[in-house]
């Protein structure tokens, strides 16, 4: 299976807060050693899961930052940098650069649901603006409308810059659809973990996983499988961690993700307003699947 110059195992990482909501830049950094340890291909901060609506300017420039300067070259860093105002994501992803990311992941507007032709010139002034590779983010659930494969394939073709989609629609027709007709130089990553080996089946190219955060060896393992052709050992992998996978939506990422890993050790409990805590129902689900997997020893893929 080919290898395109985005590929394998990322993670969508999660921003660490202290107990008086402040960042963590302690529990960050050994984040990013935690996935160098795992196996993760490429780390994103400041995305959904990393709580970017409730982050300032200062704080995403400043996670980048201290992501880019822990990783030391080891690892690939990129960045969430997207907005529903064209100028504001034009802007974060200028900040993004600058700090060091070494791609930005921009997603689509949300809210205004714009028409495909807003979608294509939002996405155009985002990878004008700057010199680095762009992914671009359809994620319809969160952002409530669809980019269509006939306007990330217009994207890909006339801005040279976009060199992968990070597909979370959920639509496997679609998933078919984009992987079927893409140039060859534009790669495809799941945006949701437990179509991971589906979409990696019919020739996705990865994934930017959440799930990740908790379990990086597992997800690099699993998107390894495929790569090596080894089909079995993929599902495998796909059937031990579905559970996680799905239960990670249980409440809005990234409250589960987090519960998770507060009880592994690596952050605490801590989200910014309007994420709160997730319910003593939800935690009760989590724990006795952190149970099932070992989770609060050092992680195994078996």
């Amino acid at each position: 299976m080919k290898r395109r110059t985005i590929s394998g195992s990322a993670v969508a990482l999660v921003t660490p807060f202290k107990r008086d909501e402040s960042l963590d830049e302690t529990a960050l950094r050994r984040l990013v050693n935690f996935h160098i340890e795992g196996g993760t291909d490429m780390l994103i901060p400041c995305g959904t899961t990393g709580e970017a609506p409730v982050l300032s300017a200062d704080e995403q420039r400043r996670i980048i930052e201290i992501v880019k300067d822990e990783a030391r070259g080891r690892i690939r860093v990129m960045a969430g940098a997207g907005s529903n105002s064209t100028h504001h994501a034009v802007e974060l992803a200028k900040a993004a650069e600058k700090a060091g990311a070494e791609a930005i992941l921009s997603v689509a507007p949300y809210y205004n649901k714009p028409t495909q032709e807003g979608y294509y010139r939002h996405f155009r002034a985002v990878a004008d603006a700057v010199s680095v590779p762009v992914i671009l983010y359809n994620v319809p659930t969160r952002t409530s409308s669809n980019v269509s494969v006939e306007t990330m394939l217009r994207l890909a073709s006339d801005a040279p810059n976009i060199i992968a989609i990070k597909e979370a629609s959920g639509n496997m027709v679609q998933v078919m659809e984009l992987l079927r007709n893409r140039p060859d130089h534009l790669a495809v990553l799941s945006g949701d973990d437990p179509l991971t080996l589906a979409m990696m089946a019919m020739g996705a190219d990865g994934v930017i996983s959440v799930a990740a955060n908790e379990v990086p060896k597992a997800v690099k393992a699993l998107v390894e499988a495929v790569f090596a052709g080894n089909l079995a050992e993929a599902q495998r992998l796909h059937h031990r961690y579905i559970n996680l996978f799905l239960m990670n939506f249980i409440e809005s990422n990234p409250i589960p993700v987090k519960y998770v890993m507060s009880k592994m050790g690596l952050i605490e409990e801590v989200y910014r307003l309007p994420m709160v805590e997730a319910t003593a129902a939800a935690k009760a689900k989590l724990d006795a699947e952190m149970e099932r997997l070992g989770l609060l020893k050092p992680e195994s893929v078996a």
